[in-house]
């Protein structure tokens, strides 16, 4: 009996001492799930102009990968509590890989919508199982800049995919960008298997019962899931409109739309680990742990402010400028899922919690991209949409500070 847990600790101690590597490895995971989940969005209005789509019937288009997304968040979360990442993250990744590139053999509208509802099902582990992760390898002091990085990938995605992607549509077309880019990422999972240790567990102790589990949906976890619906509506409006509004209403080309992109994803992928570290610098200092990450939440919501002037700028370089100043909302990212870690009573499950929150904030990327071209259509202009999206993400800055106010038992940490 002594000999096994003396393994089950070596083993443990050993996924502990890779836990950069790890990171590193779900780091390039989101940069890769961004690539093969923007690829719809930023060549759209080809894929439109083919399939004769109205901004209505786009938005729709746009917004099945979330449906699928969306609803999986809360299974494939309490089964990240459940199961080793080291098997179920790349069985995951692999089937959101090969659904991308089947893409490009979508011959209309009801086959294109299907694999985006697949795409959504594959890609759903993403944040549950990464988190995960993060809550299992770093203590509490470090899980911002942890959470940070590891999902700051997706922005990367965002940032270099817009360009890299807007160049492979224009030279092979974008039935082709879905080949290429979709099948390539199947070659992530070597080192995958190479560098996490074998036989180890991600999850170090037997989590509670599913009865026990859905208990922990309490006014902490409620207050931050209804408060994700602002940001998730800000984000993904930015993410899935974003290149048709540089294309449509500020005449660039699509190879210029991608270029222009760079700027406000970029934005928010520096932002990300970067507003997790400023908290965690604050509670290095002494500051209260909740207290630090709703302040720097607080902040980068209000920056969401400007993306209104952006909408009225009238060059292409304020306007721009303006957007990346709006993407500083990435501030906030890291320090939402560190928040959530910290109200996650032990036993509860991270990758739960997770998925509840995910959850309520991609119910806005289901409703984002679909309300929004309703907006364009019955208005004729992008403007209004703007404005909807910022005022929705500020009226929710409330939540943190009256609702999200216990501090439940810490997650079993690592040692440092």
């Amino acid at each position: 009996m002594m000999h096994v847990m003396a393994l089950g600790m070596h083993r443990q101690e050993q996924l502990v001492s890779r836990r950069w590597g790890i990171a590193g490895l779900l780091f390039a995971a989101g940069l890769i799930n961004y690539f093969d989940r923007t690829i719809i969005s930023v060549a759209m209005p080809e894929i439109a102009k083919d399939l004769a789509l109205s901004p209505t019937g786009t938005g729709w288009l746009l917004s099945a990968f979330f449906w699928s997304y969306a609803l999986m968040q809360v299974p494939i979360g309490w089964v990240t509590d459940r199961y080793n990442l080291r098997w179920l993250y790349p069985a995951c990744f692999g089937l959101w890989s090969f659904t991308c590139g089947l893409t490009g053999f979508a011959g209309g509208l009801a086959s294109m919508f299907a694999l985006r509802v697949a795409l959504g099902i594959g890609e759903s582990i993403y944040l549950p199982g990464g988190m995960k992760m993060v809550s299992v390898l770093f203590p509490p002091k470090d899980r911002g800049l942890a959470s940070g990085l590891v999902n700051c990938g997706t922005r990367a995605g965002l940032a270099f995919g817009a360009p890299l992607i807007a160049a492979i549509v224009v030279a092979a077309g974008w039935k082709n960008t879905f080949f290429i880019l979709g099948f390539g990422s199947l070659l992530w999972l070597a080192p995958w298997f190479w560098f996490f240790p074998k036989h180890s567990t991600s999850v170090p102790e037997k989590p509670a019962d599913v009865k026990w589990t859905w208990k922990t949906v309490d006014r902490n976890l409620l207050g931050m899931s209804l408060a994700h619906v602002g940001y998730g509506y800000y984000f993904y409006l930015m993410v899935t409109w974003l290149p048709s509004y540089l294309v449509k209403v500020r005449h660039l080309s699509l190879q210029e739309a991608g270029g222009y992109a760079v700027v406000p994803y970029l934005t928010f992928t520096i932002g990300e680990p970067v507003g997790g570290w400023l908290a965690d610098r604050l509670i290095a200092r002494g500051w209260d742990e909740m207290v630090s990450r709703k302040l720097i939440i607080t902040i980068a919501y209000i920056t969401s402010i400007l993306l209104i002037p952006a909408a009225f700028a009238e060059t292409k370089m304020s306007m721009i400028l303006l957007l990346g100043a709006a993407s500083l909302v990435g501030l906030s990212t890291a320090n939402i899922f560190a928040l959530v870690q910290r109200i996650t009573p032990a036993g509860g499950g991270v990758g739960f919690s997770i998925g509840v929150l995910n959850l309520a904030g991609n119910l806005s990327g289901v409703a984002a991209p679909i309300i929004t071209g309703m907006i364009i259509e019955s208005t004729g202009s992008y403007t209004p949409a703007f404005i909807a999206a910022v005022v929705i993400l500020v009226s929710v800055i409330p939540l943190y500070w009256f609702v999200v106010k216990g501090t439940a038992s810490l997650q079993p940490s690592p040692s440092d």
